[in-house]
């Protein structure tokens, strides 16, 4: 959908079409499953997530303010995150599988006797090889080990009033612009495969070279400029789609 048809349909919307404000759910529905996606293995059904995602949704319609400049998509994301970590907040603790704790803490494990060894920090090919497990297992147990945000989590208290991560997004439209750049670039990452988000993690968040990543990844340097140039179109592509 283009992002004139979203404007006209906001507008619509916002002065109680009750069918414009439908279409608009209706053709964001995917962008709320993608984000319930990120929530599995966290102890909750995703259809229940869905739902909390989708109210998150339904609060970005009636807030979005086109004053900000951004696409809908880029504001609706942290709407509906923030739906639904509050949720995840509020009730009982998430629980992670077993399975997927005892993988967290031999990868711990793991990292600490690698670094002693090496004296650096291993790599992802070193690691999954020490646990004994693929690169991709590795991967995703790292992340497993994440511990979840909240949109109301203090990002900084000194001597005076904590301020909290809802602050940022909410205190100047330069801040605010920013915050939501980084979300719909997160956003576009979510959408790559595992090996496309791996080069540009380890490439642009990890400042390895080429010639890194393609021993870690166990393929050529030529192969590793070629992904890279091709997964950069891909997500310039989906940032202005």
């Amino acid at each position: 959908m283009n992002s004139e048809r979203t404007l006209e349909l906001l507008k619509k919307a916002k002065e109680g079409d009750q069918e414009a404000k439908n279409e608009l759910v209706t053709l964001n529905l995917g962008l709320v499953w993608s984000i319930v996606k990120r929530f599995a293995n966290r102890g909750y059904e995703l259809e229940d997530l869905f739902q909390i995602g989708s109210i998150g949704l339904l609060k970005a319609i009636d807030k979005f303010d086109f004053a900000y400049n951004v696409k809908f998509s880029t504001y609706a994301v942290p709407m509906i995150l923030g739906e639904i970590k509050r949720f995840l907040r509020d009730n009982a603790p998430v629980k992670m599988a077993r399975s997927m704790r005892d993988l967290t803490v031999k990868i711990q494990n793991a990292k600490e006797k690698l670094t002693q060894e090496l004296s650096r920090e291993p790599t992802i090919e070193e690691l999954a090889e020490e646990v004994g497990v693929t690169k991709e297992e590795l991967v995703i147990g790292l992340e497993a080990s994440q511990p979840l945000v909240s949109l109301n989590d203090v990002v900084f208290q000194d001597d005076g009033a904590p301020i909290y991560y809802i602050d940022q997004i909410n205190d100047d439209d330069h801040l605010q612009s920013q915050w939501l750049d980084k979300i719909a670039l997160k956003e576009a990452l979510s959408r790559l495969d595992k090996l496309e988000r791996q080069i540009i993690i380890l490439r642009y968040f990890k400042e390895k070279t080429q010639t890194e990543i393609a021993n870690i990844l166990g393929i050529t340097q030529v192969q590793v400029s070629r992904l890279e140039k091709k997964i950069l179109t891909k997500i310039k592509n989906l940032l202005i789609s």
